[in-house]
């Protein structure tokens, strides 16, 4: 059957009854909506025959290429035995493959896998684990959790607390949980990731009484304008959290899977904590799923009779759904089969040179790069003038999908994008910042 809609007839329509995530909609009064049709591989196309690479991985997620053949091919494999069961009382054979899988690949000593169904909803089972697991050890007071300066962990309730980046949190202030932050290395030194270590250790000696666990986003702080430091930070973090009790929470939602040259960030640090937080890439960009995995030792604070009541009472009716779970199983396939990580490494060092030119730019303030994750910091431009929605519509108009972080300029491409493919992405990123006036602060 012949598709005779149009990008503009869709446009009109999405907008009588759609309001969309992270958007201030009076905006597409003027800044069309980009309608997709299709997508395949690194591409995006309109209705009209248009095409953008997705240069960010549709919000982080997608690994492997939109319509992977393989992935397709399980989950359609799936959908013909089992959609859907209650993980409460029943099991199922994708979902136990795939925790079989979690606990071999993640940090040795993560044992056990519970199953939510995106980011900031597995956060919440990560500190809510934590508070409970301390509290049935008969701990009543570990009631706060510290996070770090510039953090983002999610938009509900739990996670927004436990985040500090003023455009999410401050509406809400009035609803949220009372949280300490420590600071963030300022920079990908060495020194800084020890002094601020030394920072939360003197915060430990005065409040650990108080403190459930500390929550981090290993390496890369993705919506904190993609902050980055050095893995010694982690290694330190984590010797302070064994000595003052207090629990590890590594928030990998953005950075697990590879993005940062390793399978998992922890890895960078040789590093085991108490809970890690998994979703995005884990189906390969494909369906809603989420994992916390912790230890053998936190999961036996809960294991008793039913009358002692210390069991973890938080569910979502998605848990471990079995055609999100085949996909994750086939993305894991994609990973052991291809040798993806050292692949990675590979596009990650192209990508590294190509961004040096970046430093050409006098609108230009800094680079840099963790793995497959490459930012771009514009110079001397007041937040109200939006130059990352100039390069964003530039972007659009040459082919590529861009989504600065204010006035920050990342790429974060699908692992299957080619050298000449990268060269495109970049260079178009280039060219917009040419484009702009200079410093307009």
């Amino acid at each position: 059957m012949k598709n005779n809609i149009t990008n503009t007839e869709l446009k009109n329509r999405d907008l009588d009854v759609l309001w969309h995530p992270c958007t201030q909609m009076k905006d597409h009064e003027v800044l069309p909506l980009i309608p997709i049709q299709k997508a395949h591989g690194i591409y995006l196309e309109d209705f009209e025959g248009n095409q953008y690479i997705d240069a960010i991985s549709s919000w982080w997620v997608n690994m492997f290429g939109h319509t992977n053949s393989y992935i397709n091919e399980k989950i359609k494999d799936q959908l013909d035995t089992l959609e859907h069961v209650i993980l409460a009382g029943f099991t199922h054979e994708q979902v136990v493959i795939l925790s079989e899988r979690l606990v071999k690949l993640t940090p040795e000593g993560l044992d056990k896998c519970f199953y939510s169904d995106n980011g900031s909803s597995a956060v919440e089972v990560a500190l809510k684990m934590s508070y409970h697991a301390h509290l049935n050890d008969g701990k009543k007071g570990k009631n706060i959790f510290v996070s770090l300066t510039n953090s983002y962990h999610g938009e509900t309730i739990g996670a927004l607390s436990v985040g500090d980046v003023e455009l999410y949190k401050d509406t809400y202030a009035p609803l949220l949980l009372k949280t300490i932050q420590t600071a963030v290395p300022k920079d990908m030194s060495i020194e800084s990731a020890g002094l601020a270590a030394k920072e939360f250790e003197e915060l430990c000696k005065k409040e650990s009484h108080n403190i459930s666990a500390i929550i981090l986003e290993p390496l890369i702080q993705g919506a904190g304008s993609m902050h980055m430091y050095h893995p010694e930070f982690l290694v330190l973090v984590r010797d302070i959290c064994t000595r003052y009790d207090v629990h590890l929470i590594a928030d990998e939602v953005m950075v697990g899977f590879g993005r940062t040259g390793e399978l998992f960030a922890c890895e960078k640090a040789k590093i085991t904590p108490d809970f890690i937080v998994l979703s995005k890439g884990l189906t390969g960009g494909y369906l809603p799923l989420s994992v916390v995995l912790t230890s053998n030792e936190i999961y036996a604070k809960f294991y008793c009779d039913y009358n002692e009541h210390k069991a973890f009472l938080h569910s979502h009716s998605y848990t471990g759904n079995a055609l999100a779970c085949a996909a994750a199983n086939a993305t894991l396939d994609i990973f052991e089969h291809d040798n993806v990580v050292e692949n990675n490494k590979k596009l990650a060092d192209y990508m590294g040179k190509k961004l040096q030119k970046f430093l050409e730019l006098p609108n230009v303030d800094a680079v840099r790069q963790t793995g497959m994750v490459c930012a771009v910091d514009l110079k001397n431009y007041d937040s109200k003038l939006r130059m990352g929605l100039k390069v964003y519509k530039y972007g659009l108009k040459h082919g590529v999908l861009l989504r600065p972080l204010g006035n920050v300029i990342y790429f974060m491409p699908p692992y299957i994008i080619t050298n000449e493919e990268i060269d495109i992405m970049m260079d178009t990123a280039f060219d917009a910042i040419m484009e702009l006036p200079i410093s307009l602060k």
